[in-house]
């Protein structure tokens, strides 16, 4: 455990003093320093990644101190040694070459044009690994995994000077030297890491969808439930992605090496910050799917693939009327078959594009599939409309294994009350769990914010409850599908729940004597109340024209 909290600690400090770094040259807070941050960490990590691979494979040239050497003289005596070593690399590893590493940077951090050296290897780095590690957008251009950094500094002449800070930073910490063995731990280190690395970035500011982050306790519940048992092969999507937390927990609960992930979202920022995320949790051979597009109006995968599994935390209210007349096409018919929200006259950002995301994943599920959407409460028990008939047939289909609400203000960043709506194609009409933990969990304040946390054992009696199908008093009910017929379909557990009416035994005497009580007290209201009438037939009477 201490191992753990001084590797979390020092992978911090990294952090840390990266944005210091940016800092001291005018780049705290601006708006590139996240591309800065995130990309120069993950250049750091990817190269001790290769290190702590190569040296596994060869361990010959283990010893650190001549490792970049004894490299060196493989890559340039025995090329083709080198490149069956290349060959030999798990998927997760980036193909590098022995210029390209941090050692040698920092060996020649005094040299001319050092920014431009340090540009250049970065470029060269993306170029060269581009098929595995570049995110496509929906025409199918790649980006590039790494920006020319040192431009973000305007000043032409502290360009050198800012990249040998960036690398002696590098150059201070080591993934692989003292904490090995956390190549192979993986998520429950990263995500924490990984939060941490975007939380000053973290806002809806850089994009159309949905919120970057899903709080870590609704991601556990959802992978929770949604996975049982031994699953041998998966593939697994998330068409409003944001940074991938929702995809992460389920792909661990599944196991990183039996899925696949597929995502779409429209903002670059939520996919570069995925991408970083699916390296760090050993999905990289995921990340040729990630894909940057508009989901609703240019779905990439729609047509092509079926998915095992879909997670989602869509955006609730947009503004969808530049593309709503597209979507109104046979080619999405089947696609949206409850119905496109219109566009109002006014207050067109409340456009409820939810309710086409929910739309879209039920269309893309396999045959055989389960999903889990983060919805606002209020689509549980909507009366009409477009809303009611995805109710309808998730119900009527024997699609809808569970609904569970949530505690308000679980996000921090919405007041919104929200409800997670569970999926399964094989759920079957009989047994299906509503359940309110709306009252679950602590407050706490975040900031400005006010935010409710689950704890771990709440998280587990929702699970447990959930799989177990268990009514419990005040949490949750199992019903069938006529008995939600008869409620207009609502999701709602609360609408389920027994009325409860206490029964006491007493005399004539003490029932007399309540009685009598009732009556005194209706004879003074209505005393009152005549008392009232005739002061205001008096006032009345007094009030003239003038």
């Amino acid at each position: 455990m201490t191992h753990d909290i001084t590797y979390t600690t020092k992978t911090k400090q990294l952090i840390d003093s990266l944005k210091s770094v940016c800092a001291n040259y005018g780049l705290g807070n601006d708006g590139n320093e996240f591309k800065i941050i995130t990309q120069v960490f993950l250049y750091k990590f990817l190269n001790d990644k290769f290190r702590f691979e190569v040296k596994r494979l060869r361990p010959e040239l283990a010893d650190n101190k001549e490792f970049y050497q004894s490299l060196k003289n493989l890559y340039d005596t025995q090329s083709d040694q080198y490149e069956l070593l290349m060959d030999l690399l798990d998927e997760n590893v980036p193909r590098l070459k022995p210029h390209q590493l941090i050692s040698h940077l920092y060996n020649i951090q005094n040299s001319e044009d050092f920014a431009k050296t340090f540009d250049d290897t970065l470029r060269d780095i993306s170029i060269e690994n581009a098929d595995v590690f570049s995110i496509k957008s929906f025409s199918g251009a790649k980006d590039k995994l790494f920006d020319e950094l040192s431009n973000y500094i305007t000043d032409s002449s502290q360009r050198d000077d800012f990249c040998k800070a960036l690398i002696n930073k590098l150059f201070e910490f080591s993934f692989e030297e003292s904490f090995e063995d956390y190549f192979t731990e993986k998520y429950d280190f990263f995500k924490d890491i990984f939060e941490y690395l975007i939380k000053d970035y973290n806002s809806d500011s850089g994009g159309k969808y949905a919120e970057y982050y899903t709080p870590n306790a609704v991601a556990r519940i959802i992978a929770n439930i949604l996975v049982e048992g031994d699953v041998k092969k998966a593939r697994c999507y998330d068409p409003s992605v944001g940074s991938g937390s929702l995809l992460m927990s389920l792909a661990h609960n599944i196991g990183e090496d039996r899925c696949t992930i597929y995502s779409e979202d429209i903002s670059q920022k939520s996919s570069t910050m995925l991408r970083l995320n699916l390296i760090l949790n050993n999905l990289t051979h995921s990340i040729p799917n990630v894909i940057k597009t508009n989901t609703i109006a240019q779905p990439y995968y729609l047509g092509k693939q079926k998915f095992d599994y879909i997670v989602s935390n869509p955006p609730f209210n947009l503004d969808f009327s530049d593309f709503r007349e597209d979507l109104d096409t046979d080619r999405f018919k089947e696609r949206f078959f409850a119905g496109i929200p219109n566009v109002p006259k006014s207050k067109k950002e409340s456009m409820a594009i939810y309710l086409l995301f929910i739309q879209h994943i039920m269309y893309s599920l396999s045959d055989t599939g389960k999903a889990a959407i983060v919805v606002p409460t209020g689509f549980i028990t909507a009366q009409s409309g477009i809303g009611k008939k995805i109710r309808e047939k998730l119900v009527d289909k024997g699609w809808l294994r569970g609904v569970v609400s949530m505690p308000s203000n679980i996000f921090a960043s919405t007041g919104t009350n929200v409800s997670v709506i569970f999926i399964d194609k094989q759920a079957g009409k009989e047994q299906i769990v509503l359940m309110d933990a709306s009252k679950l969990g602590e407050t706490v304040k975040e900031g400005k914010n006010q935010r409710t946390v689950l704890t771990r054992g709440e998280e587990a009696k929702i699970v447990n409850t959930f799989h177990r199908k268990e009514v419990v008093e005040d949490l949750s009910v199992v019903v069938n599908a006529d008995e939600v017929k008869a409620k207009n379909y609502s999701f709602s557990a609360g609408q389920y729940f027994e009325v409860k009416i206490e029964y006491v035994d007493i005399t004539s005497e003490e029932f007399a004597n309540k009685i009598n009580g009732f009556e005194n007290r209706l004879a003074n209201l209505f005393k009152k109340g005549n008392e009232l009438d005739a002061k205001i037939q008096k006032q009345l009477k007094g009030l003239k024209y003038e």
